[in-house]
């Protein structure tokens, strides 16, 4: 009978005729153990001892399947044997030898060789679990080569790789061909019976195999490293699937083989760059802090990483209620995983559901706060409406709230002498050609008067650009329309943009609070720019889908070019017309510009403040355009030709 029909037949058996098959194999080999370890120490056949002692045949016969039965020898899952059941096995043996041993001496019979006491325990654990192992790789072998395992390569042969291998052979769910790592200690030698290859290899595996993907199994990999292995691939058209990180593993919240596809957000950026912890906590540590904007994409990342670096308290200021509901629950979870792990005394969360257009109710909070004892010492100012569409046909809005709601909330913090505000602001200031840019460059202008006449509060902007996963960025964008098939629209195939993880940023942005003196304007270096175009491409790729595109007609996704939106623009600036000098931090760049002194801005914010509050837009884009010159106004018709729309 072939080999696969018997591991069929065997595998159809059920579980209670396997363990009756395995009782029958025991049964055998222990009086071949017994036989041999006689035969063996005397080099005999027959030896005329082991006729003298006859009765051991049947005594170990019973007495090792008593010991079997009894210490639940019978009740594992032979497919799933390991060494752990090897070295239970070898202690059943022991026990066996020795009641073997106590029969002989309390029976008075003939004794074996003492040495035979030790082969015999030496030949009942290698016969016995030999037999165990050799099923198990015969039921799993079955698996190999069973049609439906799709063949894969798994790149990273280190303890990850090793287990991943180990759960894809138990899953039954795919074939692992061959292993790549870049270690080259490893280059030619076997894990888990496939072959461990240098990465350049790759193009000829591909071609041997045709495996269906590529497992990347390398948790600690870095942005850059992850990202050439993609590229590597995709070019042979063969999908990355990758584990999830030590961090979700460790917590239960993933398996090892919980393959997942790679998000666009960790192949895009810099490597991670470790944050001087000096400075990371250095504003916030022990300090009563107010975060605006708290259920936004940075002001959410500003109170998770606050809440790490052990303020007094911490409070969320947010006008969205599901939006302060969400981060709320989450902190106090991280709350109380932080005091399940005996951290001394945690912080104090506080959601404040509110506008920082409600001078009132931000006077209140400060005062109620001064009065306790327990004054707001640091803000982080978050607010503010962002989504340039949204802004640029809803101006009255968008002014009202970003720049008089930065007045407001600066203006109270002055008032109860805050210590430190930062103010988050966006490379969309620089040179504005929409109102959103425009009422974020005066937003910065509100807060460099502030610092002017401010004597007890160090106010502080930081200027960045895209960060990866918010909710103004492309990125949730194109994977909605991926989901669902597509098209992709893009306003541009030459838009430009940087990038960086909304973690990274949040970092940054908590270091440079640590460098403000007063009045500063703060860049992030934002790493290598990005062409919207490339990372739409490298999303589609990523998902498993193929692009349509003149060449290939039946791809499953296509990406067409729109023209680019009102007041959008094809690349963006961190600085206007200021020369940037370096900080401390290698990533932290300080600027000088130009802006109005208190006595110039107050009174035509005031204005401003009128024409919104009579929802005069014109009036109040007329003064915007007079306070921020450099602004360029473009067409307010979004409609875009119908000649504009074509493929990218």
């Amino acid at each position: 009978m072939p080999v696969f029909q018997f591991t069929s037949r065997l595998l159809a058996l059920p579980p209670r005729s396997r363990r009756v098959l395995l009782v029958l194999a025991d049964a055998l080999l222990v009086p071949l153990a017994v036989w041999l370890s006689f035969a063996i120490r005397l080099a005999q056949p027959w030896p005329d001892q082991l006729q003298h002692c006859l009765w051991i045949l049947p005594a170990a016969l019973v007495l090792s399947l008593g010991v079997y039965v009894y210490t639940g020898q019978y009740k594992g899952i032979t497919r799933y044997s390991g060494s752990r059941s090897l070295y239970a096995l070898a202690l059943r043996n022991a026990l066996v030898v020795v009641l073997l041993a106590a029969v002989e001496w309390l029976a008075g019979w003939p004794a074996p060789p003492r040495s035979s006491w030790l082969l015999l325990w030496i030949l009942l654990t290698g016969f016995t679990g030999l037999v165990r192992l050799l099923l198990r790789d015969l039921l799993l072998a079955f698996t190999v080569i069973d049609r439906q395992c799709r063949p894969v390569l798994i790149y990273g042969a280190g303890a990850a790789g090793a287990q991943l291998a180990a759960s894809l052979r138990i899953a039954r769910s795919h074939r692992v061909v061959g292993f790549l790592d870049d270690n080259i200690d490893l280059w030619g030698r076997q894990l888990d019976g496939a072959r461990v290859d240098a990465p350049r290899r790759l193009p000829e595996l591909i071609s041997r195999y045709h495996p269906s993907e590529v497992l990347l199994a390398i948790p600690s990999l870095s942005r850059s490293r992850r990202r050439q292995i993609v590229e590597d691939v995709q070019a042979f058209e063969v999908t990355v699937l990758q584990v999830p990180s030590f961090e979700e593993i460790t917590s239960g919240r993933a398996r090892i083989d919980d393959m997942r596809p790679i998000a666009i957000e960790e192949l895009l950026g810099r490597d991670a760059v470790t944050p001087d912890s000096e400075l990371l906590g250095a504003t916030v540590r022990g300090r009563c802090v107010l975060v605006s904007g708290a259920g936004g994409s940075i002001g959410s990342e500003l109170c998770r990483q606050i809440l790490t670096l052990a303020p007094r308290r911490l409070i969320l200021l947010e006008q969205h209620e599901p939006s302060l509901y969400a981060i709320d629950k989450e902190l106090c979870r991280a709350l109380a995983s932080l005091a399940a792990t005996g951290t001394g005394s945690l912080p104090l969360v506080q959601p404040v559901l509110g506008s920082v257009l409600d001078v009132a109710q931000l006077q209140q909070l400060f005062a109620g706060a001064t009065r306790r004892g327990d004054p707001i010492q640091v803000v982080f100012h978050a607010a503010a409406y962002k989504h340039v569409p949204m802004v640029e046909v809803n101006p009255v809005a968008g002014l009202a709230n970003n720049v008089l709601g930065t007045q407001r909330l600066t203006s109270v913090c002055a008032r109860y002498r805050v210590e430190h505000v930062l103010v988050i602001s966006t490379d969309k200031a620089v040179r504005p050609t929409n109102v959103m840019g425009a009422s974020k460059r005066l937003a910065e202008l509100v807060v460099q008067a502030m610092a002017q006449e401010a004597d007890a509060t160090r106010f502080a902007l930081v200027r960045f650009g895209n960060v990866l996963g918010s909710s103004g960025s492309v990125v949730p964008l194109f994977r909605e329309q991926i989901a669902a098939g597509g098209p992709i629209t893009l306003t541009h195939p030459d838009v430009v943009r940087y990038f960086m993880t909304i973690p990274e940023a949040v970092q940054l942005v908590l270091q440079a609070s640590a460098l403000a003196s007063g009045g500063d304007l703060f860049l992030l270096d934002m790493g290598e720019p990005v062409k919207i175009v490339d990372l739409a491409r490298q999303m589609v790729r990523l998902s498993g889908h193929s692009l349509r595109t003149p060449g290939n007609p039946t791809g499953d996704i296509e990406i067409r070019c729109i023209g680019l939106r009102p007041g959008e623009k094809l690349y963006e600036e961190l600085l206007i017309d200021a020369e940037s000098s370096p900080t401390s931090h290698p990533l932290i760049y300080k600027a000088i510009e130009a802006s109005f002194s208190p006595q110039q801005l107050w009174p035509r914010l005031a204005v401003l403040e009128a024409a919104l509050t009579a929802q005069d837009e014109q009036a109040a884009l007329a003064l915007l355009a007079e306070l921020v010159p450099e602004w360029q106004q473009q067409p307010t018709d979004s409609e875009t030709p119908a000649e504009v729309v074509r493929l990218c």
